[in-house]
C-alpha cells in the first residue's frame, strides 16, 4: 500500500523567532566547504554546520524534565510515547481562545497522539503570533490526561496560556508522562483519524526540550 507523508513542522531558519523574549537561533559554519577543501584530496569538500539555540526552537517536543526535576527527560522517553502513534485531529477553532473539555467529548483520545488544530499557525513569523493564542484549559488537560492520551500536540504559540504562571496543561500533561508538541503546523492537511504520527526528538540527556521534525503517514 502506498504511504503519503504529511510534515507538520516548521523550518528552523537563522535569525527566527520561536517564542518572545527566547534568542533566536545562530546557524554557520565550523568548516566551510572552502576551508576543508585544505584538508581532504583536489575535489572533495565538506560543510559542517554550527547552531546555536535554545531548546524551545522551531516545532519542539516537551518531556516531563522540562516541567519537572525529577522528571524524565529526552533520552528516557519511550520510543513508543513518539513514535507511530495512533492519532486523531481534533479541530478546535470554534471554541474560542480557551479550549476546554468539551472540545474533546465526542472524540476517543486513549492511547493516541491528540493533534489539536486551531489554525493558529497562519500567524506563524508574525507579531500575532505571540499574542492571544488559543490555549488548553486545566480541564481540557484533566480530560486528556483521564481519558489515556498518549501525546498532545498543538499548532500554536503555547499549550497554555501564558498569563497563567502556573502552566496547568503542561503540569497535567508531562505530569501524566504525556509529552507535548508545540508550534505545530500541516493540520489541516490530516483527516480526523486513521494515521500514524511520529515526532521523535534527538536523545539528550538531562534535556527536557528538543526540536523535531514531526510528521504524519497516510495510506493513500
Amino acid at each position: 500500500m502506498t504511504k503519503k507523508l504529511i510534515d507538520l513542522s516548521h523550518e528552523v531558519e537563522h535569525g527566527m523567532i520561536t517564542y518572545k523574549g527566547l534568542p533566536a537561533p545562530i546557524i554557520c559554519d565550523f568548516l566551510s566547504r572552502e576551508d576543508s577543501r585544505k584538508l581532504y584530496a583536489e575535489g572533495t569538500e565538506f560543510n559542517i554546520g554550527k547552531i546555536e539555540m535554545v531548546a524551545n526552537t522551531g516545532t519542539y517536543v516537551d518531556s516531563p524534565f522540562h516541567r519537572f526535576a525529577d522528571g524524565i527527560d529526552l533520552s528516557e522517553l519511550p520510543l513508543e510515547s513518539l513514535a507511530d502513534l495512533e492519532s486523531t485531529v481534533v479541530h478546535a477553532q470554534s471554541y474560542g481562545r480557551a479550549i476546554t473539555a468539551r472540545a474533546f467529548k465526542d472524540v476517543n483520545v486513549k492511547g493516541k497522539a491528540v493533534l489539536i488544530h486551531t489554525d493558529w499557525t497562519r500567524h506563524w513569523r508574525t507579531d500575532q503570533y505571540f499574542e492571544g493564542h488559543p490555549f488548553l484549559t486545566r480541564d481540557a488537560a484533566e480530560y486528556l490526561a483521564g481519558s489515556g492520551a498518549a501525546f498532545v500536540g498543538i499548532d500554536t504559540y503555547n499549550i497554555d496560556d501564558t498569563t497563567d504562571g502556573t502552566r496547568p496543561a503542561h503540569t497535567i500533561l508531562l505530569g501524566n508522562r504525556i509529552p507535548i508538541c508545540e508550534h505545530m503546523c500541516g493540520l489541516e492537511n490530516l483527516p480526523d483519524s486513521g494515521f500514524r504520527f511520529h515526532a521523535a526528538p534527538v536523545k539528550v540527556k538531562a534535556f527536557g526540550t528538543f526540536p523535531v521534525r514531526a510528521y504524519a503517514v497516510l495510506d493513500k
